[in-house]
């Protein structure tokens, strides 16, 4: 009778994992295809002008780069670029301005905001700085990007041509990260399939939908959206602050789109599991809203959809299941077939699809570690910052 039940057990652990694999694939926005791209666009009879602002701290190792191709942007409208350094200790500020000065292009201005105040996070801080002195120059849109993202030539003509014909308020492109390390071959691709699937871009598209997100590298932004949404004010103590920016415009009515960059790129090097293990442990537990109920939710998930498979597999045949066996079988050959695409945009070799039980495990870890360092009192810790426990981000509780 024991043995009976442990057989059905395993066999229906196992369904459930195919059934929540079968509803991935039909019912999330099929969040798993990459064909969201920049949306039809026509060019708009008088360009308007356009201030650009990249909040920097300690980036003198990826501004030549990156700042340069920002500088180089074929617009034909008025455009300038604000670079605030934000505490930089490595000669931040000064480089950018020789950067300038070697590379020519758009005008540039470098500023510095000082240490931000309470209830700030440094990034916010320095985009609040920046687009306060962009606002003096009226422009109609302001394009928030990072220092580690490089645009080609036509980037801003294209972001700018794709708002004024959807009429829309944000246009955001998820950068294509850097893919170059065996870690990061088994992690970055993962990491944009995991945020797609959490956030299906199709769905932030959608008017009358609460799904919205941005992807902080790479986001145009109306002016007349970011003065109704309050932006950066509204969401000053967001770690996430791209997902809350677009949140708090959405919200206010305003029209946001998400999609996969063809040509914008990040040239940070995460080239170790812990560079990669930082990056994502910071701001996970920030995600799930710093809630050990949903924390823990999180986690039997993952396993559900993710570990079960592989190990239905092996244990459905040694339990004396061979139903168990086939239902994990069939829910990781799915799994897999969901991340080719993913594998295919960053251009890596489609051995690594079935690899992705063992990359769940991964983030599963840096999730939980990322709640640890929450309760210890470090929070998101980065570049010298440290946010122990931040607020809620509104919209979020």
């Amino acid at each position: 009778m024991g043995q009976t039940a442990r057989v059905s057990a395993v066999s229906w652990i196992a369904a459930l994992s195919l059934a929540a694999w079968l509803w991935l694939l039909l019912g999330q926005g099929f969040f798993w295809r990459t064909d969201v791209r920049l949306p039809p666009r026509e060019l708009p009879g008088a360009w308007p002008d356009v201030c650009v602002v990249v909040p920097a701290r300690d980036e003198a190792a990826v501004l030549p780069a990156s700042l340069p191709s920002l500088l180089a942007q074929d617009y034909p409208g008025r455009a300038e670029v604000f670079l605030v350094d934000d505490g930089s200790s490595d000669g931040t500020g000064d480089l950018a301005r020789a950067l300038a000065r070697r590379h020519g292009g758009l005008p540039l201005t470098v500023s510095s905001p000082g240490e931000p105040p309470a209830g700030w996070t440094g990034k916010l801080w320095a985009v609040r700085h920046g687009v306060g002195l962009a606002r003096a120059r009226a422009p109609e849109y302001l394009l928030l990007t990072d220092a580690d993202i490089a645009h080609a030539p036509d980037s801003l003509r294209q972001l700018v041509a794709a708002a004024h014909t959807g009429g829309l308020d944000v246009v955001s492109q998820m950068a294509r990260l850097r893919v170059a390390s065996a870690w990061e071959r088994l992690v970055v691709p993962a990491f944009v399939y995991f945020f797609a699937q959490l956030y299906p871009f199709r769905w932030i598209g959608r008017s009358g939908t609460r799904t919205a997100a941005a992807a902080g590298g790479c986001v145009l932004l109306r002016t007349e959206a970011a003065e109704r949404a309050r932006i950066p004010d509204a969401i000053r103590h967001a770690v996430i602050d791209d997902v809350a920016l677009a949140r708090a415009v959405k919200r206010g009515g305003g029209r946001v789109w998400l999609g996969l960059a063809d040509r914008v790129d990040s040239v940070r090097p995460y080239p170790r599991l812990h560079d990669l293990w930082r990056m994502v442990a910071r701001s996970a537990y920030a995600q799930l809203r710093h809630n050990p109920l949903v924390l823990a939710g999180t986690v039997a998930g993952l396993t559900l959809v993710y570990l079960v498979p592989p190990l239905a597999v092996v244990v459905g045949p040694a339990a004396g299941s061979p139903a168990a066996a086939g239902f994990g079988a069939a829910a990781w050959l799915m799994m897999a077939g969901t991340y080719v695409p993913m594998l295919r945009y960053y251009r890596q070799p489609l051995w690594l699809a079935p690899l992705l039980p063992f990359t769940a495990f991964l983030y599963l870890l840096m999730t939980v570690d990322s709640a640890v360092q929450h309760y210890r009192g470090r929070g998101a810790a980065w570049k010298g910052r440290t946010y122990a426990r931040p607020d809620a981000v509104p919209d979020e509780g």
